[in-house]
């Protein structure tokens, strides 16, 4: 802007001004509105969120992020340690019938 051309005090651009202001009138209720929105902004986060996006925002925090990896590793190691001694024991029952039964159900 050209520090010689702006005068703070010039008549023409003070009734510029005023001129283009709006002269629109709020809808009703606008302030009402207008604060409930920022009030349920900011209210708690957790009181928006459903049990499970509460827990998982709890699991993802920096300092749990560590230990929810480990529960989570060792709970797919023993389900795969069960999976697998399950898997073996239907193995092992089914030889062992085959070694028994005659060779008409094999």
């Amino acid at each position: 802007m050209n520090e010689e051309n702006f005068n703070p005090d010039d008549a023409k651009l003070s009734t510029l001004l005023r001129q283009s202001r709006s002269a629109h009138s709020l809808p009703p209720r606008f302030q009402e509105s207008v604060w409930r929105r920022i009030e349920e902004n900011e209210a708690p986060v957790a009181a928006r969120r459903g049990w499970f996006e509460e827990l998982a925002a709890r699991a993802l925090r920096p300092r749990f992020a560590l230990a929810t990896a480990v529960v989570l590793v060792l709970g797919g190691s023993l389900f795969g340690v069960r999976e697998g001694q399950q898997a073996a024991r239907r193995d092992a029952q089914t030889r062992y019938v085959q070694s028994v039964a005659p060779n008409s159900l094999r």
